[in-house]
């Protein structure tokens, strides 16, 4: 039994080395390639954690399995070694692990400065939207085309329900806050995610190079229905997304007037 749990810390590093060369053609770690240019490195930094954190755990792991073995393989009747501890080994494993954190606080800064820092926005990403959260939906503000997207919403502004429609090629700016408590806007593909924080309205930048949709979802429970709180962004060209908005206008400010006019002209 003893040479049973040896082999059994000894199985699970293995499988996780296994695990980790065979998950990323299978496409086990992550949802697709990154859509966004931010999302490269954010991949960058995963799978250099991924990296310690697999090295570690397999290297404790072996040397836990190695002395259940040597335990368990020791002849009967040879004298036990005891020890008080090792002043050089406590410091070895205190100062490895504070290096190795600060390495990854570093590596990550000028990361999140891109993502997070305004003053490190592009120059030329342009407002193309206020998101605002609420209990249980994405509800989308577009400004009047022709116009620049304000804080404040005015007359001629276009709404729409869960579905975010953005540029390709360039950087675009989000306005995002929330109607009720706290969400957090998440795009598994793009890798964008931030939270909806009560009271602010928090500006958030990515750029999408490629023609497609792309999931939007809550990442912060947020009630009841926080699992069916899911929109989709449309990546289009920029004369795609003018007549999208365009014909939302038109939508938008029709009051049936043309339709009955039109009907009363063919009697």
């Amino acid at each position: 039994m003893k040479k049973f749990w040896a082999l059994f810390f000894i199985f699970w590093p293995t499988v996780a080395i296994i695990a980790c060369l065979i998950a990323p053609s299978r496409g086990w770690w992550l949802p697709s390639p990154p859509m966004s240019t931010q999302g490269e490195p954010i991949d960058g930094l995963f799978y250099m954690i991924l990296i310690i954190v697999a090295i570690t755990f397999v290297a404790t792991q072996y040397a836990l399995g190695y002395a259940l073995w040597m335990g368990a393989t020791k002849e009967l009747g040879s004298k036990a070694l005891f020890s008080h501890g090792s002043h050089k080994l406590e410091i070895i494993w205190t100062i490895v692990p504070s290096f190795i954190l600060v390495f990854i606080s570093l590596s990550q800064l000028d990361v999140l400065a891109d993502i997070r820092v305004i003053s490190q926005f592009p120059e030329k990403a342009s407002k193309v939207a206020e998101v605002t959260a609420r209990q249980f939906e994405w509800r989308i503000r577009y400004p009047k085309p022709g116009t620049e997207l304000i804080t404040e919403p005015r007359p001629g502004d276009l709404y729409y329900v869960n579905e975010l429609h953005v540029p390709t090629g360039k950087p675009v700016v989000i306005n995002l806050r929330t109607q009720d408590v706290q969400h957090a806007f998440f795009s598994p593909q793009l890798r964008v995610k931030q939270d909806a924080v009560p009271g602010l309205v928090i500006p958030v930048w990515f750029q999408i190079e490629k023609v497609g949709t792309y999931d939007l979802v809550c990442a912060e429970l947020c009630g009841w229905g926080h699992y069916k709180m899911k929109a989709r962004i449309v990546a289009q060209s920029q004369s795609s997304v003018d007549n999208y908005l365009i014909a939302l206008e038109a939508e938008q400010n029709e009051d049936g007037t043309k339709s009955e006019s039109a009907g009363s002209v063919n009697e």
